[in-house]
């Protein structure tokens, strides 16, 4: 069963919850966090993407970067923009968008849950991105990122979450620039925590990652690193848990630098062994399972999977697995999605646009649009101790980085 914590949050006085309230650092490159900060110098980019506030020559992996973000937060807690909570707490965050509203809980959960396997993964991280994490837990003493859980809905937990946010004002309740609307309750009734504590220890025998591995294998790094000088607050990480009833999986796209020794013909042509090929006027956002989009030399190709290309068990029968299996690994030579450099990742709340642009731009030679993961094969494949391909699911909405913070330091 589940172990899950109440912390004390970092977080920010009510008044300029809005301001400081970030994207995540991982869907954001270091000139569009430049862009997004650029006026507002209480937003939490300056922590999770601190070189936007260095010179542009330096490397982004540096320990300069991680420095210059410990000093920013130490700077947010003296100017007051950030306070720590004077008790443990739990935090519900309900996002609501396009009129769709989804409740989480705001806890920490077990490292020893995760290695355990009690928290299930359904991707590989990529050690350059996991190493990134390290460093910047490591340097800052903070876990800034949140990890994106989902579990099989519990009507006693559904039940008080219901209840609290219907009685009580939330302390947060902002609409951000992309009308995302953003409200979190404090849970500070110690009747209350010790309740959702046993539901989740008595009711949830595991929690699923749907966003976050990264995040969530760095934490555990830490704790190992720090051995004996582990805190009690290392042994868990900055989780939001949502039941799954709840929850919405866009495409994850992907994008390739280029096509190998092919020829944008030839690449065509061998398409046609293991799928039907058909040329359409519009960007193609598939609309079924075993289809795909492409896009090359500016046009848009449907391509849909060939019977005996795909098998039925719960890897199989993923689109990302049909993809890796027929196009990326035997035409272009991409054998690990998680290592290799000429394939890049675009999630579907960036729509098909963005991949036209970074094809048209030369930056890219092909685009290739998926149809989303559902949460059904997620729990299939986690259940089965399988993996996706990375870069597998994307949820939407995105939590906000800056709200709650937890700090391990202390």
């Amino acid at each position: 069963m589940i172990t899950i914590s109440p912390f004390k949050a970092l977080r920010p006085e009510a008044q300029l919850a809005k301001q400081v309230a970030s994207r995540p650092y991982d869907v954001l490159n270091s000139k569009e966090a430049k862009i997004e900060a650029q006026g507002n110098h209480s937003s939490f980019l300056h922590i999770t993407k601190s070189e936007i506030d260095l010179p542009e020559s330096v490397d982004i992996h540096s320990q300069e970067v991680y420095d210059k973000a410990k000093e920013n937060l130490t700077a947010f807690i003296s100017r007051n923009i950030l306070f720590i909570e004077s008790k443990p707490c739990y935090y519900i965050y309900r996002l609501i968008m396009n009129g769709k509203s989804q409740t989480g809980l705001v806890c920490g959960s077990s490292v020893d849950d995760y290695e355990n396997d009690l928290i299930k993964k359904h991707e590989f991280t990529r050690p350059e991105k996991e190493l990134d994490r390290i460093n910047h837990i490591k340097t800052t003493g903070a876990q800034t990122g949140n990890v994106f859980l989902a579990y099989r809905n519990v009507d006693e937990v559904d039940a008080i979450i219901q209840k609290w946010t219907s009685e009580k004002n939330p302390q947060y309740d902002f609409v951000a620039d992309d009308d995302i609307q953003h409200s979190i309750w404090i849970v500070n009734d110690d009747n209350t925590i010790e309740k959702i504590t046993e539901l989740f220890k008595t009711k949830v025998p595991c929690t699923y990652i749907a966003d976050g591995h990264h995040r969530a294998a760095s934490a555990a790094k830490v704790r190992a690193a720090l051995g004996g000088k582990a805190t009690p607050e290392s042994n868990y990480f900055l989780t939001t848990l949502f039941p799954s009833n709840q929850l919405m999986i866009m495409d994850y796209n992907r994008v390739v630098k280029d096509l190998g020794d092919l020829s944008a013909e030839t690449f065509l042509q061998k398409l046609n062994d293991k799928f039907s090929v058909e040329k359409v006027d519009v960007a193609y956002r598939p609309e079924e399972l075993h289809s795909f989009g492409l896009y090359i030399n500016k046009t848009w190709y449907k391509l849909t999977s060939l019977q005996g290309t795909y098998t039925e068990d719960p890897i199989g029968v993923l689109d990302v697995t049909i993809l890796q299996n027929n196009i990326l690994d035997p035409l272009l030579n991409i054998k690990d999605q998680r290592t290799d450099k000429r394939i890049d990742f675009v999630g579907g709340i960036r729509g098909l646009e963005a991949l036209e642009n970074r094809v048209d731009s030369g930056e890219m030679a092909l685009a290739i649009s998926l149809y989303p993961v559902s949460i059904q094969q997620l729990f299939d494949i986690s259940d089965s101790g399988n993996v996706m391909p990375p870069k597998s699911t994307w949820f939407e909405p995105k939590l906000r980085d800056g709200l709650l913070t937890h700090l391990i330091s202390s």
